[in-house]
């Protein structure tokens, strides 16, 4: 029988660079190996964050590249010219597939494989989630540190039967009642899976990981084969206030992209910066953060502009005029309003206002 693997992988942003630190110091148990998928096209602050956490971690971090063995280009470049030109978008992520996942799935290949990912406790999202039955998500920062399908199998109506026996080999404590109560009650119009799983972590988040401990013995999900989980009686749940400050106590640092620069136009102060790791010519980037890379790192910006030549644009607006003075002044009046509106409805569970930051491709941040 194979030993189960468990792996986490450092896309270059925040929140996997603090779930290493996290899951390193906190749960040294676990023999977590560590990754990343290069596609050649990363910022260099990207780069800079591997080595620090190597340092700090006493770590190596494999870097997988798509292209390995087979050219001597960058993998981007290499499936570009593989896709005659054809730049990936919202629509046709190829990138996606050929740069993460497929370099990803050889990596771990056919072995039983813990994933785990740093979806922060203040995201509404889920991250990837492997077709492979080998490949099992799992996610710290969370309430819920368990994926949907899971999810899905353990509250379903139709494995009640299944799963109600092994409620007796859980420890409640006083929530005993209430919790079987809940379980055993039926999804239904009324109430929904999130509406039951919402109130049974509400009750009790350890009880609850125990059974779904429970219930995967019965499954071939790779955690099915280990005695024990460290993460069952975990109750942390972090956001990104929690996120800077790990990177910041431990010394490896906020990528300098995420720090804020302050900008002018019309009189008044607006802020911007990067909300996001990955390839600098992303096309899930906002206006302001195309403007940004013009205006801070002008040689990336000329380098994605290249790309466009070839009849392809890396959204609906050609990064020819959004550069136009008038158009980037026009982008940083609105980026403007649209901070001060969020500002007024900011959440009380987030620390700032980069807008719509966590939205775009969750499998570029496996």
């Amino acid at each position: 029988m194979k030993k189960t693997r468990h792996v986490l992988g450092i896309s270059g942003g925040k929140d996997s660079a603090a779930l290493a630190i996290y899951m390193k110091t906190k749960y040294p148990s676990i023999d977590l190996e560590f990754y990343s998928c290069d596609t050649g096209k990363e910022l260099d602050e990207t780069y800079q964050l591997i080595k620090n956490l190597e340092v700090y971690l006493g770590i190596k971090i494999n870097l997988l590249l798509a292209t390995r063995e087979t050219s001597e280009a960058d993998p981007f470049d290499h499936f570009l010219t593989l896709h005659g030109g054809y730049l990936p978008s919202a629509t046709a992520r190829w990138c996606t597939k050929t740069l993460k996942l497929d370099p990803f799935e050889k990596y771990v290949g056919n072995d039983p494989v813990v994933s785990y990912v740093g979806i922060r406790g203040d995201e509404e999202r889920e991250g990837y989630i492997s077709t492979k039955k080998n490949i099992q998500s799992i996610f710290p920062f969370r309430k819920n540190i368990w994926s949907e399908d899971v999810i899905a199998k353990v509250l379903s109506n139709q494995n009640l039967d299944k799963v109600m026996p092994m409620f007796s080999n859980v420890y409640w404590g006083r929530n005993k009642e209430k919790f079987e109560a809940l379980i055993s009650k039926k999804i239904d119009t009324s109430f929904t899976l999130k509406h039951k799983l919402n109130a049974i972590l509400d009750t009790d988040i350890k009880g609850f990981n125990h059974l779904v401990f429970q219930f995967l013995k019965t499954t071939e999900y790779p955690l099915a084969m280990e005695n024990d989980f460290a993460l069952l009686d975990n109750e942390d749940i972090l956001i990104k206030s929690d996120i800077f400050k790990i990177l910041e106590e431990s010394g490896v640092g906020v990528p300098e992209y995420y720090k804020k620069i302050k900008f002018e136009v019309n009189g008044k102060m607006g802020e911007y910066a990067r909300s996001r790791s990955g390839c600098y010519f992303c096309f899930y980037q906002q206006k302001i953060e195309w403007v940004w890379l013009y205006e801070q790192h002008p040689d990336l910006f000329n380098k994605a502009l290249e790309y466009e030549k070839t009849g392809y644009s890396w959204s609906e607006e050609a990064l020819g005029d959004l550069i136009k003075p008038e158009r980037i002044q026009q982008i940083k009046e609105d980026y403007i309003k649209k901070t001060e509106k969020n500002a007024q409805k900011k959440s009380s569970l987030l620390i700032d206002i980069l807008e719509d930051d966590d939205a775009g491709c969750a499998s570029c941040f496996i």
